[in-house]
């Protein structure tokens, strides 16, 4: 493994984690009563999925969940972030509740805690079941009640077993990926559509939290969004407002519903209001206190007018999924949040990068992954020294999984897996994590005055 050398001092209080979604590895697609999802009928849909794969088995974690909590375990992290497959619980997303559904979450729950490993619950990670798309979806404002009466349900049987519950994950997907453009289930292409979609999410989110807290749940509660500095490409004119309406679409567009209770003036002055259903309440109800905010940062926005488009310089690559490496985009990032709303504590939720990894004679050289998370770890410390209360970090992903779309092509994750056999093997990323994490925590007892040594699940040092 590559020597690394790291002079990042976190908080002792400080979370590490690592984060996956309930479609992309529990597999168990049908069974104990699961009901599709709007995922199982898009990947089985002939021309959905690039390499012509679905979810089926994925990583098949509804069985190997024992596994890979001690793979968890061994990367010294203390926390685990997850989704809760709707359909798995309550099959038709509405009636009847699926026991036998609650009842996995219930030993993953058990598993984690007896391994000392925080979780950390996320309501919507894009599955919605099946049976409420045949009823409308999120075009159906009926599907925020739903949602809010299944929010309620989970956060009364975990909320006093887990530290978090986010509303949703990236609904910023959920509505340009699955409504704009059709690349995601359930693959409407319509923009107008998509912007309906938004509001009907962010109204979820906000009668969502209020059920939770009628439930008095223990746990801590907010949302996890996917966000975005926007760089002008030149310094035109044209260029810096098209970076300006990016942000304002992007990042603006869930934050100030949620922060300000309205839509940004910027953004709505672009689109077409007229087929955009807004009930008169709507605002008070999205704008609900966060407990905490997650944020998933991957890349920069660069924007260029010009035709064809300029692109960035890239200076530190390209990740398999074709996204530039920008750290300082992280940074920059956070303390524009900081600077723009009255932010409650931050959880960096998500962060990675794909890559074309090999494994070879029972190792993964995945350097520049190693590369990657230290050079955004030091950007979220600049953040936090400029002020942003940052909380937590989460590694997307623990596993090598379904990447939607894209299927297995893509691997995201610390722990390879051989889909043909499902053996898990950790990629060098995973031991300099696991290292990195134990480094932490004993430089941390020494400056507490306590003894240094061997740290965590594994004690595993360099």
């Amino acid at each position: 493994m590559p020597n690394h050398t790291d002079k990042l001092d976190f908080p002792a209080s400080f979370t590490w984690g690592v984060a996956t979604s309930a479609f992309q590895i529990e597999g168990a697609a049908a069974e104990d009563g699961k009901g599709p999802s709007i995922w199982d009928t898009f990947s089985h849909t002939p021309g959905k999925v690039i390499d012509g794969s679905n979810g089926d088995v994925a990583c098949d974690h509804y069985h190997r969940y024992a596994e890979d909590v001690e793979l968890i375990a061994s990367l010294n992290v203390n926390a685990y972030r997850f989704s809760v497959s709707w359909s798995r619980v309550q099959p038709d997303g509405h009636g009847a509740w699926n026991e036998k559904g609650f009842d996995f979450y219930s030993r993953l729950l058990d598993k984690l805690r007896e391994k000392n490993i925080t979780a950390h619950l996320t309501l919507y990670h894009w599955d919605l079941p099946q049976g409420l798309q045949d009823m409308g979806g999120w075009l159906n404002r009926d599907t925020a009640h739903h949602f809010a009466a299944y929010a309620a349900e989970v956060a009364r049987r975990f909320g006093a077993r887990v530290a978090t519950i986010a509303t949703h994950n990236e609904p910023w997907c959920s509505a340009n990926l699955g409504y704009g453009n059709g690349q995601f289930a359930p693959g409407v292409a319509d923009p107008v559509a998509a912007l309906q979609v938004s509001h009907h999410l962010l109204l979820s989110h906000g009668l969502a939290m209020q059920a939770m807290r009628a439930v008095k749940a223990p746990a801590k509660l907010g949302i996890v969004l996917n966000q975005w500095t926007a760089t002008p490409a030149t310094d035109s004119a044209a260029d810096k407002a098209a970076a300006d309406l990016e942000y304002a679409r992007s990042v603006q567009w869930f934050m100030d519903p949620i922060f300000k209770g309205r839509y940004p003036e910027l953004a709505l002055k672009a689109i077409d209001t007229t087929r955009l259903s807004i009930f008169e309440n709507d605002f008070k109800d999205i704008q609900q206190p966060l407990d905490f905010l997650g944020v998933n940062y991957y890349f920069r926005a660069f924007v260029s007018t010009e035709t064809p488009p300029r692109l960035p310089e890239a200076k530190l690559g390209l990740t398999d999924m074709g996204w530039e490496i920008y750290p300082q985009g992280m940074s920059e990032l956070l303390q524009a949040l900081h600077r723009e709303y009255q932010l409650p504590p931050v959880y960096i939720t998500e962060n990675g990068m794909a890559e074309a990894d090999q494994l070879a004679g029972g190792r993964v050289d995945d350097a520049r992954r190693i590369d990657y998370v230290r050079s955004h770890l030091q950007a979220i410390a600049t953040a936090m020294e400029q002020g942003v209360d940052v909380r937590g970090y989460f590694y997307w992903s623990l596993l090598d999984n379904f990447e939607w779309n894209s299927g297995y092509a893509k691997r995201f994750g610390l722990v390879y897996v051989d889909y043909a056999t499902q053996q898990r093997t950790l990629k060098d990323s995973a031991l300099w994590y696991r290292s990195f994490i134990a480094r932490q925590r004993a430089g941390q007892y020494h400056h507490a005055g306590k003894a240094v040594g061997a740290v965590g699940a594994s004690g595993a040092g360099e």
